[in-house]
């Protein structure tokens, strides 16, 4: 049966990680796969999520199944962090919401949801886009279209092109918006460019669909959930996938939360209802876990606190390599001026060179990162900063 199959090429960003590991050079220095590391090259467990499993630990007597929904802590500190303390969709009983299997999962969850909702809805996405939004929302059968995001010649947001495109979309379309730190470019709306957007979709009832991977990488935890909140407060409905892979550092436990906010409370239990039967089709209940996890801390002031801070610490880094690779690629005789870089966000920035670039510094160097020249702020450190600057330098 299984002949029949074709071989399927390897993910790009995996296959990058596959061929680093392969790559002998001592000297060689990772910048794909994104997660967050220390000085040292590791991903650390963060502070705050130590302690909670010991807690956890401690205080746990069953391994039975949760409730489909997941754990209701869980989703009652998410949807806080997410949309603020005493947000009225909440209060008045008009969002729905499941515990998903990363925010992968809850991307997955919705488009099956949007789907059902209509068969012919077509959803756009930036270009350019985290790749993985391509198969994700696309594989349960919705049409995808890009509105422009991004100009590589001049590092920066072709926010009027972008305006001028959403502006064309129709109603019960979807738009997919990140809610901070672009993945794959690190260039971020403004306040007022959320203003505008908002106003646009006000005025065309497309559905905002916003995707918060990396929230507290950019400015901080409040600032960085600005737009996210301000689309729930302008329009009558909105859907949400939140990931709690980078800010809590809970990779491998794949914790993340479906959120749909509802015109109203009728419409609420059905569409409460309707997820729960689609992740109940795909895996049948949720992991209990990270979620678990995630409800000790967000619900213990002291604990709460620790994370803060660890998030904080974590951007703050990020922040400062951004800083030191833009001075060691000046210090190295770089005639490109790489400042934009500075101005980016989160953990992935775009050093906007060519894909032929991209490959000669890791054939000449042991470069790894993707064509796109999305690089991993995070896998940058003191050691491997000025190796990195006069690699790139090279190619230039």
């Amino acid at each position: 049966m299984f002949e029949v199959l074709p071989a399927l090429a390897p993910d790009p960003i995996l296959g990058l990680s596959a061929a680093f590991k392969a790559d002998t050079n001592p000297h060689k220095i990772d910048l794909g796969v994104g997660v967050y590391k220390d000085e040292l090259g590791n991903t650390p467990i963060v502070q705050a999520v130590a302690a909670a499993q010991t807690r956890l630990l401690e205080s746990e007597t069953s391994k039975t199944y949760i409730t489909p929904q997941g754990v209701p802590g869980f989703i009652d500190g998410m949807l806080e962090l997410l949309l603020g303390a005493g947000n009225p969709a909440v209060v008045e009983g008009r969002v729905a919401a499941v515990q998903a299997p990363g925010g992968c999962g809850a991307l997955r969850i919705l488009a099956e949801l949007l789907k059902r909702c209509n068969d012919n809805a077509k959803v756009w996405v930036s270009d350019p886009t985290w790749a993985n939004h391509i198969p994700l929302i696309g594989n349960a059968g919705l049409e995808l279209a890009t509105y422009p995001y991004f100009d590589k010649a001049t590092a920066s947001i072709k926010f009027d092109e972008m305006l001028e495109q959403l502006k064309q979309v129709p109603k019960g379309d979807i738009v997919l918006l990140h809610a901070c730190c672009h993945n794959p470019t690190g260039a971020d709306l403004t306040q007022e460019q959320w203003q505008a957007v908002a106003e646009v979709a006000q005025q065309q009832g497309w559905l905002p669909f916003i995707d918060s991977a990396y929230l507290g990488f950019g400015d901080d935890l409040e600032t960085d959930a600005f737009g996210m909140r301000l689309m729930v407060k302008s329009v009558p409905e909105v859907i949400i996938a939140a990931s709690c892979s980078k800010n809590f550092g809970l990779y491998r436990e794949r914790v993340g939360l479906a959120v749909m906010v509802t015109e109203n409370t009728a419409v609420q239990p059905i569409v409460q209802s309707q997820i729960q039967a689609i992740a109940r089709g795909i895996y049948s209940m949720p992991p209990s876990y990270g979620g678990a996890l995630v409800d000790i801390i967000l619900h213990d002031p002291d604990l709460k606190q620790m994370w803060v801070n660890e998030v904080d610490a974590m951007r703050n880094r990020m922040r400062d390599l951004r800083a030191l690779l833009v001075e060691n690629l000046a210090a190295n005789g770089a005639q490109k001026d790489f400042s934009f870089v500075n101005n980016q966000k989160g953990m992935f920035s775009f050093l906007c060179i060519t894909p032929e670039q991209v490959r000669a510094v890791r054939d000449a160097h042991s470069v790894y990162f993707v064509d796109s020249s999305r690089v991993n702020i995070a896998g940058i450190n003191k050691n491997n900063v000025e190796p990195l600057a006069k690699a790139l330098v090279s190619v230039l």
